[in-house]
């Protein structure tokens, strides 16, 4: 059995990977038709960009972008079998989405577990150091997996103690890591694993993947988020190999084809 894949849809204009392809409403209903079309089971819809460095939008921009394209979603996800997820660090954002018909809570701030309890949903809770904003200006740690899963562990006591019976953890690969954090963290998915706690990984099209793809082409030329399908499969089937119950991709066709296959080879006992 593959992982469960959860189809990044932003409506933003400055998302790293996609910033600005589906900020029209009518183009994100689309979109979401399209990831929901190509096998995805949960549909991540997000108005913040986390990239590094950017800027926090209100809260009344980051509503308008999501609510409308969950609320005209919903009849479809719910014919397809699949969810509606709200990525979101804040929570006024978080109930509105839940409301409109997401039942998913995708927190990187892993702050929100009352709310997910609360409504009912599903929390995913997220390692993240620092802001998203800051998150990148020298993150340092002394036992980065130790103190990831350490971090991780208690937060999902905490979504127990606040009532959310659904609980992923996420060890935030790019979220206030080196290129040798992420690795780190990807090398030892299956300590988290191992917490018992359904682990959620997003490795798609971040920019340590360019890193290592410009190595394997003998060059320095990094490429760009669009041009990084090799690396992000790579470490999707790696992620499934390893245990992980959910992984967060931009590519949903091909991931979902690419584990299918993981999963076969599995099955069959590897021979």
């Amino acid at each position: 059995m593959r992982p469960l894949v959860m189809g990044v849809l932003n409506v933003t204009p400055d998302s790293f990977s996609d910033g600005g392809s589906w900020a029209d409403p009518d183009a994100a209903v689309q979109r979401g038709r399209q990831l929901l079309a190509e096998g995805a089971d949960i549909i991540d819809v997000g108005g913040e960009s986390t990239r590094p460095g950017a800027e926090p939008v209100g809260i009344d921009t980051e509503l308008a972008r999501v609510v409308p394209t969950i609320e005209a979603l919903v009849d479809d996800v719910a014919a397809a079998g699949a969810r509606l997820s709200i990525d979101t660090r804040h929570a006024e954002v978080a109930r509105e989405a839940l409301a409109a018909g997401a039942t998913i809570l995708n927190d990187v701030s892993a702050s929100l577990e009352h709310v997910a309890g609360e409504a009912g949903a599903g929390w995913v809770a997220m390692h993240m150091l620092g802001e998203p904003g800051t998150m990148q200006d020298d993150p340092h740690y002394d036992d980065v997996v130790a103190e990831v899963r350490a971090f991780l562990v208690a937060a999902e006591e905490r979504g127990r103690d606040a009532g959310a019976d659904e609980i992923w953890i996420d060890p935030g690969i790019g979220f206030g890591k080196t290129f040798e954090h992420n690795w780190a963290l990807l090398g030892a998915l299956d300590q988290l694993v191992d917490t018992g706690i359904p682990v959620a990984v997003g490795t798609s099209r971040k920019g340590f993947l360019g890193a290592v793809l410009a190595e394997a082409d003998g060059t320095d030329q990094r490429p760009g988020p669009e041009d990084r399908l090799e690396g992000s499969i790579t470490t999707a089937c790696w992620a499934a190999t390893m245990g992980a119950a959910m992984i967060r991709v931009h590519d949903v066709r091909a991931t979902v084809a690419a584990l299918g296959a993981v999963a076969t080879l599995h099955g069959s006992g590897g021979t």
